[in-house]
């Protein structure tokens, strides 16, 4: 994989492959970190933050973010690049959801939205949520997730402004962590979670927080999208929490509302 970055330098990782494109001013911050944190990391974690950073690339449509997760999932590498020593999504969005339900918890119906190869399904699992559903579009990353044995239905599906082959009301909780970013889930998805939401339900959203500051689709765009949708009396906030080191060394943040 070649990463065009914004001092005019190449970084190749070469377990991965695909094409490199120049970036714009959009992502100007995003690619000086980005270089930063390689040049300054062992080579493991350079490694494994460029596989990560290959994922989130200005341009890239959602097909091609799937395919590339998918070869991420079926190379065996996804698990050990994204280990709870580089990124603490999953436990965060647990934690959130025990906050959240203190009792009764295995008869919580939840979607884990961009599952991928099950971190949030197993954290779930552990604190004794055993209803949980799997949505991934990235056939390889459900493919890993299958295995585990702490889901119940697996959807292959794009969380976007498509409906998806689920009934009106029919999840307790619909839960994001780690799938916001650069070519992934778009502003407009909330519409979608809130009608698969019963009424008095919980939308969680766990994910970087830079992400507001230089990702062009939320980058003063979720946070106004979310501010419209509870005025339009279709949720309500419940809470707005930044976290310590969600993921390479960055802070999180973590939404939580109650659909009405």
């Amino acid at each position: 994989m070649r990463l065009w970055l914004s001092n005019e330098r190449f970084l190749t990782f070469a377990s991965y492959n695909r094409s490199s494109k120049p970036v714009t001013n959009i992502t100007k911050m995003a690619d000086e970190k980005a270089l930063s944190y390689i040049e300054a990391s062992p080579q493991e974690d350079a490694s494994a933050y460029g596989a990560n950073y290959g994922a989130h690339r200005e341009g890239m449509t959602k097909e091609e973010v799937a395919e590339y997760y998918s070869k991420w999932g079926y190379s065996g590498k996804y698990e050990e690049d994204l280990c709870p020593e580089r990124y603490n999504g999953p436990k965060y969005g647990a934690e959130a959801l025990v906050e959240a339900y203190p009792g009764n918890r295995e008869s919580i119906h939840i979607l884990d939205i961009a599952a991928g190869t099950g971190f949030l399904g197993e954290e779930l699992h552990k604190r004794g949520f055993k209803k949980v559903d799997a949505l991934d579009p990235a056939e390889g990353m459900l493919a890993m997730a299958r295995k585990k044995n702490v889901y119940g239905r697996l959807l292959c599906e794009f969380m976007c402004e498509k409906r998806l082959p689920v009934e009106n009301d029919t999840y307790d909780c619909t839960i994001i962590a780690g799938g916001m970013g650069e070519g992934h889930i778009p502003c407009v998805a909330l519409h979608e979670m809130i009608r698969i939401t019963k009424p008095g339900g919980l939308v969680v959203i766990v994910m970087r927080e830079e992400y507001l500051d230089y990702v062009k689709e939320y980058k003063d765009r979720l946070e106004v999208l979310m501010q419209e949708l509870e005025d339009a009396g279709k949720w309500e906030s419940v809470s707005r929490v930044i976290v310590p080191n969600y993921s390479f060394d960055n802070n999180g943040v973590i939404f939580k509302y109650r659909v009405c």
